[in-house]
């Protein structure tokens, strides 16, 4: 039964084109291509990143935000309440009005008394800015590092330049050294950001953040497996490119430099609607949309591969519409400046992802 959904599962059908099957895709006369079973080194790669970061936030970033004046502060613990702990804990953060008279009649207290509690107890839990700020100075350094690490891979390559390369010999394109760390390591650091989401600082677009996550390790999973390699490359360094300037944006904003912070957040959104409103779907979504179909019909993998495309072009149109309440607000002086309102924490709680050096498309270089 198992190695019959096995077989189902990985049906050349599925994921390849038409006459091609897992067999093309074994080693041979020089060319090297991704297996499936690379992708478990992910996971203790994963695990490793969480390491390196426990030590960078402890040994690197707390004192970082110390020398910019950023401390925990202590907080004042609510009083010992074993019925509103126990209904905090399982059942609401903040309940309604219904749950906050029964819970006034089970402990005796008064409905003020009740409330009160509730407020300062979700207070107590609230994360302090130097949590915030750890936790932005690792996504930092690392979407710095993959941003340059993404360029030092491909600035060399023809499809860089020129998305039609990318389909050329498709699916028999070999894999470059450069290309197989730059896979895991993006593949591991989503993961380990998936591990630690339930940990670290939690806000209203938790699930829009999850979704991303899960998006994301798929959408590189499965152009692994399936020798998308090149098309997945290009994919990684468009969403990495603004990153850099978001969470350099949040730590001066932790840091109360409002205006680098300001200037930084300017430059962020314009980025942001280059790479992923324009180059994304006009360069990457197009060039896997119609130059495979010019070498093979479609197939289910050619549709599976554009649909996860489109719901990673979904999450940047939401948040997009963020950005622009965002600038709305700022432009029409509604807020005395971009992050002055609980919008701009909404907006960072589920923006991750993908660096860049944007590509000149309009022209070819030779390898």
């Amino acid at each position: 039964m198992i190695d019959t959904l096995y077989e189902w599962i990985w049906w050349d059908r599925f994921w390849l084109p038409v006459n091609l099957t897992w067999a093309d895709l074994e080693d041979r006369d020089g060319r090297v291509y991704a297996k499936a079973s690379d992708l478990y080194v992910t996971l203790p790669c994963a695990i490793a990143f969480l390491l390196v970061r426990y030590l960078f936030e402890r040994l690197i970033a707390t004192p970082l935000a110390a020398s910019v004046g950023i401390r925990e502060k202590a907080r004042l613990r609510v009083a010992d309440n074993p019925i509103l702990e126990l209904y905090y804990l399982s059942h609401s953060r903040n309940p309604g009005q219904a749950g906050i008279d029964g819970l006034s009649k089970k402990s005796g207290w008064c409905v003020r008394q009740v409330e009160r509690w509730f407020r300062k107890r979700r207070n107590q839990d609230r994360p302090g800015v130097l949590k915030k700020f750890r936790e932005a100075s690792w996504r930092f350094v690392f979407y710095l590092l993959a941003l340059i690490g993404g360029v030092v891979s491909l600035y060399d390559v023809k499809w860089f330049y020129d998305t039609r390369e990318v389909w050329n010999g498709f699916p028999k394109q070999t894999m470059l050294d450069s290309q197989y760390w730059y896979y895991i390591l993006e593949m591991s650091f989503y993961g380990s950001l998936l591990f630690r989401v339930t940990f670290d600082v939690k806000r209203k677009d938790f699930k829009e953040q999850i979704i991303h996550h899960l998006a994301t390790l798929t959408l590189l999973s499965f152009s692994w497996c399936v020798n998308y390699i090149r098309i997945g490359t290009l994919v990684m360094l468009i969403h990495d490119a603004s990153d850099v300037l978001l969470e350099s944006a949040k730590l001066f904003n932790y840091a109360k430099w409002e205006t680098t912070c300001n200037s930084l957040f300017v430059v962020f959104a314009i980025v942001f609607m280059v790479t992923r409103l324009i180059i994304f779907p006009f360069w990457l979504i197009h060039c896997t949309w119609v130059y495979p179909t010019l070498q093979y019909p479609p197939f289910f993998g050619y549709y599976f591969f554009n649909v996860m495309l489109v719901v990673l072009l979904f999450l940047h149109i939401f948040w997009a519409y963020l950005i622009l309440r965002m600038v709305n607000k700022f432009l029409f002086g509604k807020v005395s400046h971009l992050f002055g309102s609980g919008l701009f924490h909404s907006f960072f709680s589920i923006l991750h992802p993908f660096p860049l050096s944007q590509p000149s498309f309009g022209h070819n270089v030779t390898t």
